[in-house]
């Protein structure tokens, strides 16, 4: 099959920081591409990929210094890939609804996932007029919004058994991921490590729109003996710090689409500790790969038992869950059936 993938520009494919979406393109990317597939990424030209690669600008977008206006490439990617749709089977879209209006009118089978949270009101009149667009979610929850849009499936993102391996021998600290904003709690994280009396390593990235919350309301407590800023990994980086972690802390208090770092975790045979919001619950096995909590105190006690947990089995859901292997074999199902259904536009559609 040829099939496009086209990604966000924000970050590189794969991601040399933070970066979820870039992240699971890129695995989904090479392994569409180790199944036989002829698979081109439209992305930044610093991506590095087994695919052919279209390099939309010459760096990813979040950091660079050239770039003010990163909406000006994307549509500029969108109109690369619908001049060149005649050569794809199939167009996977990753970067939510900028093409809609022209996929529409072009009428090349398409497929769009959408990576973030749906539940913002001004999406319902946009996906209700663009109602055509086939869409698939990254766990049900995610739906519940625009349960009514047309969504073909729910694919769970997945990874490679290779890139994190398994330490069956539990660490000594705690480990956070993700952004330093309200949503994701660090302050939350940061409580739970002080009432267990565990070290607490923060892996965090700093968007700007967050740097006075991160001064004002995260920056004082650092200062406590038992809590250690990083700042922003790569996955690299990773391998290390959630293998050698006692559990993977994941306090978050919005409707959560995934949570990418959850099976990262659970891939080194971490336990995750995790609020019960949006997508926690399809992706945590509750007493199994890890445990769900509803406040600070179900927290703390959850952080108590964790120790208890088979960090081998952790690592065999993970496999049989969400390896990079099924994700890629449950879009190629979606890719099929999307093939079945479609029908041309007649010239005078």
């Amino acid at each position: 099959m040829k099939i496009a993938q086209v990604s966000p520009l924000y970050e590189s494919v794969p991601p040399s920081g933070y970066g979820g979406t870039e992240r699971v393109v890129s695995y989904l990317t090479e392994e569409l591409v180790s199944l036989g597939h002829q698979v081109t990424l439209f992305a930044s030209g610093d991506s590095s990929t087994k695919a052919r690669l279209v390099p939309v600008c010459p760096e990813s977008l979040r950091l660079s210094r050239k770039c003010s206006d990163p909406i000006s490439y994307h549509i500029l990617m969108i109109e690369m890939v619908l001049k060149n749709a005649a050569e794809f089977d199939i167009i996977h879209f990753h970067t939510d609804y900028l093409h809609f209006p022209v996929s529409r009118r072009v009428g090349k089978p398409s497929l769009t996932t959408l990576h973030g949270r749906l539940d913002l009101p001004e999406l319902a009149p946009l996906y209700q007029e663009f109602r055509d667009m086939p869409l698939v979610s990254i766990s049900n929850s995610q739906r519940e919004p625009l349960s009514w849009a047309n969504w073909q499936a729910t694919v769970y993102h997945g990874l490679s058994p290779n890139l994190y391996r398994l330490n069956e021998q539990r660490g000594d600290y705690l480990v956070f991921i993700g952004r330093v904003s309200p949503e994701k709690k660090v302050i939350d994280a940061i409580e739970i490590a002080k009432q267990v009396d565990i070290p607490l390593k923060l892996a965090a990235k700093i968007d700007p729109v967050d740097e006075p919350y991160f001064r004002d309301a995260i920056a004082p407590l650092l200062k406590h003996p038992l809590i250690e800023f990083i700042g922003e990994v790569g996955e690299k980086d990773k391998q290390e710090l959630l293998c050698g972690a006692y559990a993977f802390i994941f306090p978050i208090d919005w409707p959560e689409p995934f949570g990418l770092a959850m099976i990262e975790a659970m891939a080194c045979g971490t336990p995750v500790i995790a609020r019960r919001r949006g997508s926690i619950p399809e992706i945590i096995d509750d007493g199994v790969t890890g445990f769900i909590f509803d406040d600070v105190p179900q927290a703390v006690k959850a952080v108590e038992a964790a120790g208890a947990l088979s960090r081998l089995k952790v690592r065999n859901v993970f496999k049989k869950r969400f390896s990079a292997r099924e994700m890629a074999l449950n879009y190629l199902s979606v890719y099929e059936d999307i093939l079945k259904k479609h029908k041309p536009l007649t010239h005078a559609a």
